[in-house]
C-alpha cells in the first residue's frame, strides 16, 4: 500500500555519475535533496572502463570542477594513473586522462554524498512519477513509498528496460548484472515520452597474475604532478602502469569464423551502438585491411587483480571470448574473470528537453546522463551538474542557467542533444565544438568560476584565489608588453639554437613570445619577473599572448553568434501560421521549439532560407501563438 515517506525540494532518481553531481549540486545550493538508487553498493559505479578524461571529455571534468562539481576532486584522490595527452599539439586539444581505482572512486563519492548535510541517500526502486496537470510533484517506489517534491531529476543511466546480451543468451538486467528498471520506462511512455533503444558494451576482464607482461609495452603515467581539480594540493605519486598489446591474425580469424554467433550480426541486438567505441567484431569487419588493433591492459584498482582489456569490447559467446583472449600476445595463458557483454537500454529522445534539461512535456521534471542518449561518465556528470543546479534554482524561484556553445563543452553537448538529437549514443569530441580554441583544458576556471561563484557553488576562499590568479595573468601580460628585448649576442644565440630568425632590432617581449619556437621560459631568461609565478599563470600568459590573434577571431565569431542568440523566439509561436517555411523545417521547428534564431539555425533540415523567413516574421511582430496546454 502507498504511504507518505517524505517531502523534499529536489528528488534525484539514480546515483551514477549524473545522479551524484545532480544531488550534490542541488543540496549545496540549499535544496533539501533526496537521492534514490536501486543499489547503494553501486553509487558512482563504473561498469565499463574505470578511466576518465581524454580529448573533450577531460575538459568537461575541469568544467565541472570550475562550476563547483565533484568528479575532479574524487578522481584526484582515487586515481592509479594520470597522463596529459596530445602534449605535442596545440592547447586546444591537450587533454588530461586518469585511470581511476574503480572501487576507491565509488567509496569516496558515496562518502561525499553521505556527508553532505542537505542530502539524503536511500536505496529504492522508483516506478512512477506523480504528475498532476502536467507538473511533476514527486515519485512512487516499488514498495509504495510516496516522496513529494518540487522537482525531480531522472538519471537512470542504462538501467531503463536494460537487457544484457552475451552470444545467444539474452536476459533482463542492468549493467554488471544489476536489477533493471522496467516499470519506470513503461511509465515514461505512458505519460507521452518518445523513447529510443541504444546499445553499449564492455570487454572481458582478466586476472593480472596470468598476464605475461614481457610481451607487452609499458604505458606509465606522467611524472609531473597533475590534477583535474583546481583545488587539489596533494598529488598521488605511486602510480600503476597500463600495458599495450595488439590483436593477432588468429584473433581476426576467430572473429570471422564466429561472426554468425555475434548478436550484432545475428540480428539479436536491435539498439544502435556508439560509433566511436565499436566492438572488436565491428572493428575487424569495418577495417578488414588492418592486420592488428591496439589492446590496452588497464588495472581496475590497487586492491584487485582484475584487468580491463580495453579494445576487446565484445558480445560474442563466452567460450569464444576465452579463445579470443588467448589469441592476444601476452594473454596466451590469461584467465578470464568476467566475460564481456552488450547491454541494450531505453533512452529519452533528447529533443524533448529544454536547454535547462527540463522536459517539455512535464514541468519540473529533468533528465540527465545516459537516459538523454549520451555515452561516457564525463558527459553524464556534466549534465547531472546542470540539471541539479537548474532544479534547485527552479525550487527557489531563481533564473535557471544555460551554458552556451562558447562557454563550455557542456554547453556544446546539451545544445547538440536538444537541438539535433542523436541516433546513436552521443560522445563528446573536440570536432563538435566550433570554438574549441576558447574551450581549452587549461582555462576552464577562467571561463566558468565566476558563474559557479554567482550560482553559489564556489566558496569565497576559492573565489579569492581565482581572482588573484586572474589579476596576476593580466599583470604579467602587461609587463611583457612593456619590455623591449634587444638583439644581444645571448638573445641571438638562443633564437638561432631554436631555429628562429635573428632579431634585426629591439622587440617587445610579448611579440617575441608570439614566435612559434619561443616559450615563456625562454622569454623570462631576458625579462625575468620580480615575483614568483605559478606554472598555471605562466601557462596562461604564454597561451593568451601566443594565440592572441586566433583567440580574437574566435571571440568575434562568438559576438556574431550572441546577436543571433539575442533574437528570441517565443515558446508558443505557431510555425503553421508562417508562410514559406519548408515542410521539413516546419516539422523540425515544431519538435525542437528553439528559443533563439541561433538555435533554430542549428536544427537539421532548417536551411538559411527558412531562417530568413523566420527573421522577417519575427521582425514584423505579427506572431501567431499556439496553445501547448
Amino acid at each position: 500500500m502507498p504511504y507518505e515517506a517524505g517531502n523534499y525540494d529536489v528528488i534525484v532518481v539514480g546515483a551514477g555519475h549524473a545522479g551524484c553531481e545532480a544531488g550534490l549540486a542541488a543540496a549545496r545550493l540549499g535544496a533539501k535533496t533526496l537521492v534514490i538508487t536501486i543499489n547503494l553498493d553501486m553509487v558512482a559505479f563504473m561498469p565499463c572502463n574505470p578511466s576518465v578524461g581524454g580529448p573533450a571529455k577531460g575538459t568537461v571534468v575541469r568544467e565541472i570542477d570550475a562550476l563547483g562539481g565533484e568528479m575532479g576532486k574524487v578522481l584526484d584522490k582515487t586515481h592509479i594513473q594520470m597522463r596529459m595527452l596530445n602534449t605535442g599539439k596545440g592547447p586546444a586539444v591537450r587533454a588530461l586522462r586518469a585511470q581511476a581505482d574503480k572501487f576507491m572512486y565509488q567509496h569516496e563519492m558515496k562518502k561525499t554524498l553521505e556527508n553532505e548535510p542537505n542530502l539524503t541517500l536511500i536505496q529504492g526502486m522508483v516506478e512512477r512519477m506523480i504528475v498532476e496537470d502536467g507538473v511533476c510533484k514527486g515519485v512512487i517506489t516499488q514498495t509504495g513509498a510516496v516522496y513529494s517534491s518540487q522537482a525531480v531529476i531522472i538519471t537512470t543511466g542504462t538501467f531503463l528496460r536494460g537487457e544484457i546480451i552475451l552470444g545467444e543468451l539474452k536476459y533482463s538486467s542492468g549493467p554488471n548484472n544489476q536489477q533493471p528498471s522496467i516499470k519506470l520506462s513503461e511509465h515514461l511512455e505512458e505519460i507521452g515520452f518518445d523513447l529510443d533503444r541504444f546499445k553499449t558494451g564492455t570487454p572481458p576482464r582478466v586476472n593480472s597474475h596470468t598476464i605475461d607482461y614481457s610481451k607487452t609495452e609499458i604505458q606509465p603515467g606522467d611524472d609531473t604532478p597533475l590534477a583535474f581539480s583546481y583545488e587539489t594540493t596533494e598529488f598521488i605519486t605511486d602510480q600503476l602502469p597500463c600495458w599495450l598489446t595488439y590483436t593477432s591474425e588468429e584473433t581476426h580469424k576467430l572473429i570471422d569464423d564466429n561472426l554468425h554467433r555475434s548478436p550484432m550480426y545475428s540480428g539479436m541486438i536491435k539498439g544502435r551502438g556508439p560509433r566511436y567505441c565499436p566492438s572488436i567484431e565491428d572493428k575487424v569487419v569495418r577495417f578488414h585491411d588492418k592486420p592488428r588493433h591496439q589492446i590496452f591492459l588497464e588495472p581496475e584498482g590497487r586492491n584487485t587483480q582484475e584487468v580491463y582489456v580495453q579494445g576487446l569490447s565484445t558480445s560474442l559467446p563466452e567460450e569464444v571470448q576465452h579463445k579470443l583472449i588467448r589469441s592476444v600476445p601476452g594473454l596466451e595463458n590469461a584467465k578470464m574473470m568476467r566475460a564481456g557483454y552488450a547491454i541494450e537500454y531505453d533512452a529519452i529522445v533528447p529533443t524533448q528537453l529544454w536547454p535547462t534539461l527540463e522536459t517539455k512535456k512535464v514541468k519540473n521534471l529533468y533528465t540527465a546522463g545516459q537516459i538523454n542518449g549520451t555515452s561516457g561518465y564525463e558527459e553524464a556528470a556534466g549534465q547531472g551538474l546542470m540539471a541539479g543546479i537548474n532544479a534547485a534554482l527552479r525550487t527557489q524561484g531563481k533564473a535557471e542557467v544555460i551554458l552556451s556553445r562558447s562557454d563550455a563543452y557542456i554547453g556544446v553537448m546539451i545544445d547538440d542533444l536538444i537541438t539535433k538529437g542523436t541516433n546513436e549514443p552521443y560522445r563528446l569530441l573536440t570536432s563538435r565544438a566550433e570554438y574549441r580554441l576558447l574551450l581549452r583544458h587549461d582555462n576552464a576556471d577562467l571561463r566558468l568560476t565566476e558563474l559557479g561563484y554567482s550560482i553559489g557553488l564556489i566558496r569565497e576562499e576559492r573565489y579569492k584565489k581565482f581572482s588573484a590568479k586572474k589579476e596576476a595573468i593580466e599583470s604579467e601580460k602587461k609587463r611583457l608588453q612593456s619590455i623591449i628585448i634587444k638583439p644581444s649576442n645571448e638573445v641571438q644565440e638562443l633564437i638561432k639554437s631554436l631555429g628562429g630568425s635573428e632579431l634585426k632590432d629591439g622587440i617587445r617581449a610579448s611579440d617575441l613570445l608570439k614566435r612559434p619556437e619561443m616559450t615563456y621560459k625562454h622569454i623570462s631568461q631576458f625579462a625575468p619577473s620580480e615575483v614568483s609565478l605559478d606554472h598555471e599563470i605562466e601557462e596562461q600568459v604564454e597561451i593568451q599572448i601566443k594565440y592572441e590573434g586566433y583567440i580574437e577571431k574566435s571571440l568575434q565569431q562568438v559576438d556574431r553568434l550572441k546577436k543571433m542568440e539575442d533574437k528570441k523566439i517565443p515558446e508558443d509561436i505557431d510555425y503553421d501560421a508562417i508562410n514559406g517555411l519548408a515542410s521539413e523545417a516546419r516539422q523540425n521547428l515544431k519538435e525542437v521549439l528553439p528559443l533563439s534564431i541561433a538555435q533554430a539555425s542549428r536544427i537539421s533540415g532548417v536551411n538559411p532560407a527558412d531562417i530568413s523567413i523566420l527573421l522577417v516574421y519575427l521582425e514584423q511582430g505579427r506572431i501567431a501563438r499556439v496553445s501547448r496546454g
